[in-house]
């Protein structure tokens, strides 16, 4: 049996809190199959881009290689939103030359982060795609890397917005062996002359595992356009989009990814009070280790959601092709982690896996009491 103190060790701060996703939102206002699918969504929009290839100059390509994996850390924020004790991003290639990874907190907000080569001002070099609902509107903002500075234990790289450049939004994306660190400045909404620190999300790579499929599938990384932005962005004053229209690359665009539905019922024994929250968990790696709870197992967590009780299905979407495991837990004591006395459904036959480009459903039964 699972033993009851599962819930004590188990402190999973799955809140990802409205707040957190608001701030990532202004980032611009981290057996094999048998055949590669997907190798690269190359831009075919033109002919008159000079040849790339291996050989080719691509400004901060070695960032991707750096990426990959599911990174987990404290968020800082001068905005009055606040600190936050953990993020978690799951990144994975989806194509030869291109890394995301989705996050949701409920129904109305979640965010689409992803680094990829395009061609633009007479370079290829890498561009990060940040954008998502918040509160359900879209927003969607686009970035270019303008500095690069490369050490033996240390990288830098920086993106500002395609048009206005570092005077309007700038983030710093620094590696140090396995500690990823994205800092944010803005100038808000060009009320300030000098950006100022926005946001700082200081993360450790949790596991470099999961990622390992895709990247074998695609013999990731390799040099190969993903979009062609010589023109994308001219008529417009900076690179962001505060609805869907005119996206040149939505989310439903995006390679490889799946989704999974995600089901739920409850026990007859067990009663969901009103107002109470469930939480939908989902890890590339089992929990429970000799049917007890493993808390080196909280590395693998991939993606989550905070569900009202009278929602009984969600749709993930933009998922990694992998095998997975699913947990639902009802917070009965409201404290948005897993703890004594919360309901959880405690399951061996709970894994499910996801194929490239592929749609697949799930249901659990929220069963046990801690």
């Amino acid at each position: 049996m699972l033993i009851v103190s599962i819930g004590k060790q188990l402190r999973l701060s799955v809140t990802l809190p409205i707040a957190i996703l608001f701030l990532m939102s202004f980032i611009f206002t981290a057996c094999p199959p048998k055949k590669k699918e997907d190798q690269s969504p190359i831009d075919t929009t033109t002919t008159l881009l000079p040849t790339i290839n291996n050989s080719t100059s691509v400004k901060g390509y070695n960032m991707l290689g750096k990426l990959c994996g599911i990174w987990n850390g404290p968020v800082t924020s001068s905005t009055p939103l606040g600190n936050y004790s953990e993020w978690i991003m799951d990144l994975r290639p989806i194509s030869a030359s291109q890394v995301s990874g989705k996050s949701e907190l409920d129904t109305l907000n979640d965010i689409f982060m992803s680094f990829f080569i395009v061609y633009n001002n007479g370079e290829y070099k890498m561009a990060f795609r940040n954008g998502g609902s918040f509160n359900g509107a879209k927003r969607i903002a686009y970035a270019v890397i303008d500095s690069v500075r490369e050490l033996a234990t240390s990288s830098y790289y920086r993106f500002s917005d395609f048009q206005k450049g570092k005077n309007r939004v700038y983030t710093e994306v620094i590696f140090n062996s396995d500690s990823l660190s994205v800092k944010t400045f803005t100038n808000k909404y060009n009320t300030l002359s000098t950006p100022v620190i926005h946001m700082h999300w200081k993360a450790r790579l949790k596991d470099s595992t999961s990622t390992q499929i895709a990247i074998n599938n695609f013999s990731f990384p390799m040099k190969t356009l993903v979009k062609d932005f010589s023109t994308t962005f001219s008529t417009l004053s900076e690179s962001v989009y505060y609805s869907t229209a005119g996206d040149p690359y939505p989310e439903a665009a995006q390679p490889y990814v799946g989704e999974t539905t995600v089901n739920y019922t409850v026990a007859s024994n067990l009663t969901i009070a009103a107002g109470k929250k469930i939480l939908l968990i989902i890890t590339s790696k089992s929990l429970l280790n000799n049917n007890m709870f493993d808390p080196n197992n909280l590395a693998f967590r991939s993606r989550y959601v905070i569900l009202d009780s009278s929602n009984s299905s969600f749709v993930f979407k933009n998922m990694h092709p992998g095998t997975y495991y699913l947990y639902a837990v009802c917070d009965n004591d409201n404290n948005s982690t897993i703890s004594s006395g919360d309901y959880f459904s405690y399951s061996t036959t709970n894994s499910f896996t996801l194929s490239a480009k592929g749609s697949t459903s799930k249901s659990v039964q929220i069963n046990y009491t801690l």
